[in-house]
């Protein structure tokens, strides 16, 4: 596997109704919660392992991401009925990543059904709400560790209303189902599931 510099892990998602921190890779992801460790079989889907793909996103505070924008990126698509596998993903984060900028997380939350203009303009309001109520224990831990970083900022939370952001993702808008994807700097696909993965599957594409 090339290497990606140094080893570094930015958060990057929060689920739009329950946003529990727990301690470990609090900065990979805001949702943790243990599971079975089942090791999970790749998803084969339109996307292919090796192939590179510069799928851009808008996250719910404006900033434009890419998965070719020179970082590490675990990227998971999940539907609002997934939290215990999105909670599962940040639990199974490898401990090198917290504080660590180079790599990073960012959640897709693609909701299924249609939301006019005030749904949407809600959900994002309350979403704000919870991420900055959630950065301010995140900042916590990272004070704990001595890392000098702003928490708020390292939390990345895209919504997908119309299903746009999905189907760059291989998924059909209307049946997007829960998949995780990791890119390397460049936006080379290095893996995907259909599933939670292992702790274990996912720090070895991490590495």
């Amino acid at each position: 596997m090339q290497t990606r510099g140094p080893k570094t892990c930015q958060r990057a998602s929060l689920w739009p109704i329950c946003l529990l921190v727990r301690p470990r890779a609090l900065q990979f992801f805001l949702f943790v919660k243990t599971v079975s460790f089942l090791s999970v079989v790749p998803l084969h889907a339109t996307l292919s392992v090796g192939q590179i793909y510069a799928l851009n996103f808008v996250d719910v505070d404006g900033r434009t991401l890419s998965t070719a924008d020179g970082h590490v990126t675990v990227l998971a698509l999940a539907q609002t009925a997934d939290s215990d596998k999105v909670r599962a993903v940040g639990d199974r984060a490898p401990d090198f990543c917290l504080g660590n900028p180079t790599y990073r997380m960012i959640t897709i939350i693609h909701f299924v059904k249609k939301h006019g203009t005030i749904g949407r303009k809600i959900a994002t309001m309350l979403l704000r709400q919870r991420v900055n109520e959630e950065a301010k224990r995140l900042q916590a831990r990272y004070d704990a560790k001595k890392i000098a970083r702003n928490a708020r900022s390292d939390i990345f939370t895209v919504m997908d209303f119309d299903g746009a952001v999905a189907s760059q993702l291989g998924a059909q808008a209307d049946a997007a189902g829960f998949h995780v994807f990791v890119f390397g700097r460049n936006g080379e696909l290095l893996q995907q599931w259909n599933d939670v993965p292992s702790g274990a599957d996912l720090a070895a594409v991490l590495k």
